[in-house]
């Protein structure tokens, strides 16, 4: 076997009873609740209403969620669904797709800014995209305790042979097969290891993380509009595009694509964060102005 790192990890963190903690949901929680106090860090800056805050949680999350669903369901695997309507809402058997997930934020931003906020859709959308960048790359290391969405397999001394994986690599690194799992195609010890492809984009986004927390505490860029949405539409979406290249076909349809599913829906976004860039630097600086928190009746 090629020097590799040999991955076996249970995505179950512990089980009481019949009810199992597994580490996709903890780390996607866990990024949520971060994101949203850095993003609550940024409202008490900016001196936006308390109350503002709460109610992006909640209608975010639930968005985030519904349109990952709806995502995989519609991008990647209708013709499954199609025949079994009734599970398109558990979510817990897994499959959720993050374009959509992408697409149903932008949508929800803009409700709550013509809504709520009262300002352009990218006022909080500048501010979203930091706490965002953070839980996709958490979300990221549960697919990687998941032991999914991974890559071709590469001879680079950090590839992963994923055990628990829903397929298995046979033969050379120029020349194998691919073995769906069960099937068995050769023994355990003759897997080849895959590139950890939810660590390169778990990086990638960790890396826009920092970039976006620079530019909005340093440089102030949350003044100019829709600046940091664009960076972090491209950033997310370049490197996605990029890395998309090393992965396995999400479905089977895509075996034929040029271009996977995922680049095609990572293009839109692309375009729309290279606009967004360009316009906020023409523009310049905006000033916001904000509503005062009404007190709190006794």
């Amino acid at each position: 076997m090629l020097l590799s790192i040999i991955w076996d990890q249970d995505p179950i963190l512990f089980s009481l009873g019949s009810l199992s903690v597994r580490w996709y949901g903890l780390l996607y929680a866990l990024g949520f609740f971060i994101g949203i106090s850095i993003i609550g860090k940024t409202f008490k800056r900016d001196g936006a209403p308390e109350s503002w805050l709460d109610k992006v949680f909640i209608y975010i999350v639930l968005a985030v969620i519904v349109g990952s669903r709806l995502g995989h369901v519609f991008f990647y695997d209708w013709a499954y669904y199609k025949e079994n309507l009734w599970e398109i809402p558990m979510v817990w058997h897994g499959g959720l797709a993050s374009h959509g997930g992408a697409l149903a934020m932008v949508l929800t931003c803009w409700l709550l800014s013509k809504y709520m906020t009262k300002q352009n859709i990218w006022w909080l959308g500048d501010r979203l995209f930091i706490g965002s960048s953070l839980v996709a790359g958490m979300i990221r290391i549960g697919n990687l305790m998941n032991s999914e969405i991974y890559g071709t397999p590469t001879n680079l001394p950090w590839g992963f042979v994923f055990v628990r994986g829903r397929e298995q690599f046979c033969g050379s690194v120029t020349n194998f097969i691919e073995c769906p799992a069960p099937t068995v195609c050769c023994p355990q010890a003759e897997w080849l290891p895959c590139h950890p492809t939810q660590l390169y984009e778990a990086g990638a986004y960790f890396l826009l993380f920092i970039l976006l927390m620079w530019l909005y505490w340093k440089k102030d860029a949350g003044k100019y509009n829709g600046l940091l949405s664009g960076i972090g539409f491209t950033g997310v979406f370049v490197a996605r595009q990029l890395i998309e290249i090393l992965k396995n076909d999400q479905s089977a349809f895509e075996a034929n694509m040029t271009f996977n599913m995922g680049q095609w829906l990572s293009l839109p976004f692309v375009i729309l964060g290279v606009y967004l860039i360009v316009r906020a630097l023409r523009k310049g600086k905006v000033e916001y102005v904000l509503p005062h928190e009404e007190p709190k009746k006794k």
